[in-house]
């Protein structure tokens, strides 16, 4: 049967919640929220008044790092002012630059493929448990972004995200091989989720479906209907249904231009490796409700 993973078709703050509360895990203590800031420019981002329930919900501290790419976001005075302009700081009393002062953490990294640690924003290891609020998308060089895009990419520093992006090469970032950037990908998602192994939740919002992330300054359109909210303990195992789910849309006109560009990056092998190092597992039930 596999673990559960919870689906509604309704996509609403409220139903964010009320799927969050069917998981029936109970994060405690110092909730981290991961949220993505959204880069300047984009318009897909799912805004911080959709995820203020939620966040609400669970007490929670909502959590950001910089990013590793020229932007609006790669360094923490310019960050911290795209955080006001996007309305984060006007919605939560409180917001988390976890790498805005170094040094940066270190996560170990059991049996990786590519890398043996994971640098991640020194503020992660204030907290007791974490949320995860994925927006699921396209991404134009993952393929897709989801739970495990958030647990790898998201949480690690700058300097994280570097070596992520060269395949654990600090020399090859940006021009790593596909699947080595793929796999460091998984490794460092998985250093996240044992350390907060039993004190996690993931839930992937499948709205504005662009093939682009929101990362991406100048992204393309959603292609795609919105499908609905998934929400699982398991990262690999939601992931999976979101792009099981995306498949299944046959009669949606723009599911090719979806699925070209998952395809393209080939971006099932980041759920591939990630089940190989046995944090989760592609095999769900997928419960409507």
């Amino acid at each position: 049967m596999g673990v559960k993973v919870y689906f509604s078709k309704t996509i609403t703050p409220d139903e964010v919640v009320r799927l969050y509360k069917t998981v029936g895990v109970e994060l405690s203590g110092n909730v981290a929220v991961k949220v993505h800031s959204g880069e300047e420019g984009n318009q897909n981002f799912l805004k911080p008044s959709f995820w203020k329930p939620m966040a609400n919900e669970v007490c929670g501290t909502v959590v950001e790092c910089n990013t590793a790419y020229d932007g609006a976001r790669n360094t923490t005075a310019k960050h911290i002012q795209l955080i006001k302009k996007h309305g984060w700081n006007d919605t939560f009393e409180k917001f988390d630059l976890m790498d805005a002062e170094g040094p940066d953490a270190e996560l170990p990294v059991e049996n990786g493929r590519r890398i043996n640690k994971d640098i991640v924003g020194k503020n992660l290891l204030k907290y007791d448990s974490l949320l995860v609020l994925a927006h699921f998308k396209g991404h134009p060089m993952g393929g897709y972004g989801g739970a495990l895009k958030q647990l790898s990419i998201g949480c690690a520093s700058s300097r994280g995200k570097e070596l992520i992006h060269g395949g654990g090469d600090f020399n090859k970032v940006w021009i790593c091989e596909q699947d080595a950037f793929l796999e460091a990908m998984a490794d460092a998602a998985s250093a996240v989720a044992k350390h907060f192994d039993g004190k996690a939740v993931y839930i992937n919002v499948m709205k504005n479906l662009s093939v682009d992330c929101d990362c991406c300054a100048v992204a393309e359109d959603p292609c795609m209907r919105d499908i609905g909210i998934l929400a699982s303990t398991d990262p690999i195992a939601i992931d999976q249904a979101c792009i099981d789910l995306i498949y299944a849309a046959k009669d949606d006109p723009g599911q090719a231009h979806f699925i070209e560009r998952v395809e393209r990056q080939n971006g099932i092998h980041t759920i591939e490796a990630a089940a190989e190092l046995g944090f989760g597992t592609r095999e769900y039930e997928l419960i409507e409700i």
